[in-house]
């Protein structure tokens, strides 16, 4: 079973890690868009920004409070950041039981807290799309995944496969969403992956490592460059399809480089609270900028 000494230790490194980064990378898209915004007439250009949704967003919180979001995809921020810290919670609730309780059966015991809130998600949460702003609507599709790991260590994976396909199956027969039948059919090959020798000591291909890396740094940073690169295209040559094109690819390249940036200068080195701060600070100041400029404009 995952150690969990010290519960909120470990929730407060992941926000500081997963926060840093993605702070930077919103500052930048407040800026790109407060500078395209005067030319570049278009829906997917955020609004100016007031200081409570700048807050929010800096907590993660900007989904439930019901916000614009001022990028793209900032919401799984925040939800990944909720489900980490609700399993961290659970196991730290198994460790808080009495002290005589062996440590095997406490790990069957947090196992099994899994597997009632993967149910409790597949079978109901997930259902209801009022709460995708929480982790339980997505712990479904979480859970499978602690659960393929489980089974990939076990001697044998037979129970856990079993498991996951009784559980995703009354999930789909309940009510059939392709995303939990794509979730689960993940699930079943990474257990099938992380079981075959050959298929676990393959080092990969290396320049997909290396984007791998850099992944979490691309996808916070990509709807910037896209947006700057798309302002530029349609407004300087609006109905050329050959231009259009390239600026596809100039924005899938543009967005590699600045996500590799983001990774090297920030995501990379071990984050600090002080330094979590200065950027969050940074961020509202920017965004409290911005809407002065624009109103004072």
């Amino acid at each position: 079973m995952a150690r969990f000494d010290s519960a909120g230790q470990q929730v407060g490194k992941r926000f500081v890690r997963l926060v840093v980064p993605y702070v930077v990378a919103l500052l930048v898209t407040v800026l790109v868009s407060a500078l395209v915004r005067p030319w570049f007439d278009h829906p997917s250009v955020p609004g100016d920004p007031d200081v409570a949704q700048l807050i929010t967003h800096a907590l993660l919180l900007h989904s439930v409070a019901e916000h614009e979001s001022l990028s793209a995809g900032v919401w799984y921020v925040a939800i990944d950041f909720q489900l980490f810290t609700l399993s961290v919670l659970a196991f730290a609730a198994v460790r808080a039981l009495p002290q005589g309780l062996p440590r095997q059966r406490a790990a069957w015991v947090g196992q099994g807290a899994v597997v009632a809130g993967v149910a409790a998600s597949l079978w109901g949460f997930n259902r209801d799309a009022q709460w995708d702003v929480w982790a339980v609507y997505f712990f479904g599709a979480y859970g499978l995944g602690m659960m393929a790991f489980w089974a990939s260590r076990a001697p044998r994976a037979a129970g856990w496969v079993v498991a996951m396909a009784m559980l995703g199956a009354v999930a789909l027969v309940l009510d059939f969403r392709g995303r939990i039948a794509l979730a689960l059919a993940t699930a079943f090959l990474l257990v099938w992956a992380m079981r075959t020798p050959a298929v676990r000591q393959w080092q990969g291909v290396a320049l997909l490592v290396r984007l791998g890396q850099m992944s979490y740094s691309v996808f916070l940073i990509h709807f910037a460059v896209c947006l700057l690169v798309n302002a530029v295209v349609s407004s300087l040559w609006p109905t050329s399809p050959g231009a259009n094109a390239l600026g596809m690819v100039a924005a899938f390249v543009l967005s590699l480089v600045a996500g590799q940036w983001l990774y090297r200068r920030v995501e990379r080195h071990t984050p600090s609270l002080p330094t979590l701060l200065r950027w969050q600070a940074s961020l509202v100041a920017a965004g409290v900028l911005v809407q002065l400029g624009s109103n004072w404009a």
